[in-house]
């Protein structure tokens, strides 16, 4: 409900800054209200397990209140300013190692400080800046929980932000103010480019005198493969409604033909499914991405089937007679080619019915 609660705030203050004579108003209404501190604020532990990420430190003295990691989830990172339906529009979405991290800087340091420092720590590690916003950027700032959802799942640590007059703030849902400044860009790490983006504002509001900086952080890696298979069941009853079956569990490394080990339950069960039904003859077909020249995919995608028929042949003596190894590269796609999740699903091979 708190959750709710703030992401109506938050659009309720939307609609409101886009009218300059009531900023005012705004600030009242995307701003928690004070809880009258009865008591001395608690020292600032910071959220449990939560470390800086290894590529990024914290600006000197900050507090690590809120922390997420996921070995495995997709986001976005704005390339633009664009908006649609309340979200960003204008995105790059990324699949890795996610991580998000939420800090409050010492009291008395300004968000153009902290954000700078940020800013001149990442250039000299080689950052290489995609985006970034430096002013009038609330509109990003309130639709980013409904793009990113970006404080879903967050560890908070126990604490307050505070105020004046011995009044203090919730720091859950990330304390961040929509004055801030984006930037987002890319480093180069063991070959591959790590994502970062940095949001920095005032924590909840002006009388905090106090910075709030919000990092996402994502790694393209190679996901754990060989967890998800298709049982000779479940073949059997793809091929009886639509003729095919799209694999997901057969691997190949980029822009080669070889089975991967990791392919072999995928490979029992297509064996199993051939030997309950001995009449069965089936196409196998092999289908790429858009990455790379058509003739090369072509012949990729033709090796590729005919390295699946040598394995069911060889390796659990299927006869030959009843497959045929086809490549068509990129002609049928499953899905859209301009990203990278929609390229992961057009990389597969098809049983299909011959």
């Amino acid at each position: 409900m708190m959750k709710n609660l703030s992401t109506s705030l938050r659009l309720l203050g939307h609609a409101v800054a886009r009218t300059a004579v009531c900023v005012p108003l705004l600030l009242a209404l995307s701003t928690p209200a004070p809880v009258l501190a009865a008591r001395p604020a608690r020292p600032q532990v910071d959220a449990p397990g939560a470390k800086d990420h290894p590529l990024i430190q914290r600006f000197t003295g900050s507090w690590l209140f809120g922390a997420k990691t996921a070995e495995w989830e997709q986001t976005q990172f704005p390339v633009g300013m664009g908006l649609a339906h309340d979200r960003w529009s204008q995105t790059v979405p990324v699949e890795g190692r996610l991580t998000r991290l939420f800090y409050l800087a010492p009291r008395g340091k300004t968000p153009l400080e902290v954000h700078r420092n940020y800013q001149q720590a990442l250039l000299a590690a080689g950052f290489k800046p995609k985006f970034s916003c430096e002013q009038a950027c609330q509109d990003l700032y309130f639709a980013m929980d409904k793009t990113i959802d970006f404080d879903g799942g967050v560890q908070w640590a126990e604490g307050d932000v505070a105020g004046q007059d011995d009044s203090t703030y919730s720091i859950e849902h990330g304390a961040l103010s929509f004055d801030g400044r984006f930037l987002y860009g890319t480093l180069s790490k063991g070959g591959q480019e790590v994502h970062v983006m940095v949001y920095t504002s005032t924590a909840v509001n002006k009388t905090t005198n106090t910075t709030a900086t919000f990092i996402q952080i994502v790694e393209p890696k190679a996901m754990a493969t060989g967890q998800v298979q298709v049982n000779a069941a479940a073949l059997q009853q793809g091929l009886a409604a639509d003729g095919k079956i799209a694999l997901y569990g057969l691997f190949f490394d980029t822009g080669r033909s070889e089975v991967k080990p990791e392919s072999q339950p995928q490979l029992a069960e297509m064996a199993k499914l051939l030997q309950a039904q001995p009449a069965l003859k089936v196409y196998i077909v092999g289908h790429t991405d858009n990455q790379g020249a058509l003739d090369a995919n072509l012949a990729l995608s033709q090796a590729r089937a005919q390295a699946v028929v040598q394995a069911l042949v060889t390796q659990f003596k299927v006869d030959a007679k009843r497959l045929a190894a086809k490549g068509v590269a990129n002609l049928a796609p499953a899905a859209s080619n301009t990203a990278e999740d929609g390229r992961a699903k057009n990389r597969r091979v098809e049983l299909v019915v011959q």
